[in-house]
């Protein structure tokens, strides 16, 4: 079987540098605009009188069309321009995060909350589109490695930037100006986007395989599998995280904006360092299959292995470490699992199995801030919470050990 892993490294050019690096800023602003109702909730349900479980459920609806619309959006982008499709989806999302900042109520936020899932659904798809067409399997690893730093990076600038306008100026003000000041990426993106390569939509549609014929494959479903134990980790971190700080550690808001934005930027960092220690070890010669599944073990098993020390310790200054320690080991993970999908997928399929991968682990995030909403309801504590985020976390690492197998491109239609 032929695969791409014997090619030439080729070379990266200076406009495909420029589009991942408006890659990265805009799953920056991806991550503000849906995790941002987490920093002001607090305050929004003082306002707007919304007991926790309610909150639970405004936290969970953007997953409910952000999980749903991924097939959706893998098939547009499969089928379709992704630089086009792409800024179609930006435009929406940075729109409803705006008109959140208008909301009366309960009903017109939870309405909001699913346009902007519709709106982010075709963010992963798109980037594993454009890195599998403009980066080759020694690359992926930086670059989707920047990719997670940019998605880290969101939620710490969201609650220093989100907080300290809440601080000053209120909830409203927060939607208002981080949703209206995002659409000005829209003018680099029409700039530079359309000089990169991309698939055409006929070769997706002729030779790319159906959705069926992704699901019939077990590495799709230990990708699957995968990805839904470690996003609920990961959400359960980006909607309560701020509440955690606030309720049970007892943090002001000022407190909680200057130093909850930590975790978020020690996965960014873990990101980055993984992703290109990831390439450096496949440039060397190392085995993909070895390299992408060791990093992905090893950043969720150990995630999960400090987490719950950090919920037990009753000293702030420890909790904030371990937390810090345990979000720098899950960057391992989270810096290659694009990676390994890109690669199994390929060019033609990656937006579709991106989208099916992403759907599946977006029901996660329906599931998180529900299920932890009511634990807190329950028990008044967050310890459960962090047992349950655990406990996915390490089913999460079996996935990709026991059913993930090697990682190379999967070949869709038999050679003549």
């Amino acid at each position: 079987m032929a695969t791409s892993i014997a090619a030439p490294v080729k070379t990266v050019t200076s406009v495909e540098w420029s589009v991942l690096a408006l890659l990265v800023v805009s799953v920056c602003i991806n991550y503000i605009d849906r995790g941002i109702l987490s920093v002001t909730g607090v305050a929004l349900s003082k306002e707007l009188n919304l007991e926790p479980h309610q909150l639970g459920f405004l936290l969970g609806a953007f997953f409910w069309t952000y999980a749903s619309f991924q097939i959706v959006a893998g098939w547009l982008i499969d089928r379709y321009n992704v630089i086009v499709v792409f800024a179609a989806g930006f435009l929406i999302w940075s729109s409803a995060t705006a008109l959140i900042g208008l909301s009366v109520g309960f009903l017109s936020l939870f309405l909001l909350r699913l346009v902007l899932g519709v709106g982010e659904s075709v963010a992963y798809p798109s980037y594993s589109k454009i890195i599998a067409a403009n980066f080759s399997e020694r690359q992926r690893g930086l670059a989707n490695g920047l990719i997670d730093v940019g998605c880290k990076l969101g939620p710490a600038a969201g609650m220093i930037v989100g907080g300290l306008i809440l601080y000053r100026y209120g909830w409203r003000a927060v939607f208002l100006s981080i949703g209206l000041a995002s659409l000005l990426w829209v003018i680099p993106w029409f700039m530079v986007a359309p000089k990169i390569r991309t698939v055409s939509s006929m070769r997706a549609r002729y030779d790319g395989p159906s959705l069926a014929d992704i699901l019939r494959k077990r590495d799709a479903w230990g990708t699957l599998i995968g990805l839904f134990g470690a996003n609920y980790a990961w959400y359960f971190m980006l909607t309560w995280l701020p509440q955690y700080l606030l309720m049970e550690r007892h943090y002001s808001t000022r407190s909680m904006a200057l130093t909850g934005w930590l975790p978020f930027c020690a996965t960014a960092a873990g990101a980055a360092f993984g992703g290109w220690l990831s390439d450096q070890f496949i440039r060397s010669g190392a085995s993909p299959t070895l390299v992408r599944k060791g990093f992905a073990v090893t950043g969720l098993s150990g995630c999960a292995v400090l987490l719950m020390p950090a919920a037990i310790v009753t000293d702030q200054v420890i909790a904030m470490s371990l937390l810090i320690v345990a979000a720098f080991i899950y960057g391992l993970y989270s810096s290659n699992l694009w990676a390994i999908t890109q690669t199994l997928a390929g060019v033609v399929a990656a937006g579709k199995w991106t989208g099916i991968q992403n759907c599946a682990g977006n029901i996660a995030g329906i599931a998180a801030p529900i299920v932890t909403g009511y634990i807190v309801h329950i028990t008044g504590k967050f310890y459960l919470a962090f047992l349950w985020v655990c406990v996915n976390l390490v089913l999460s690492a079996l996935s990709y050990l026991l059913i993930v197998q090697k990682i190379e491109p999967v070949v869709w239609n038999k050679e003549p």
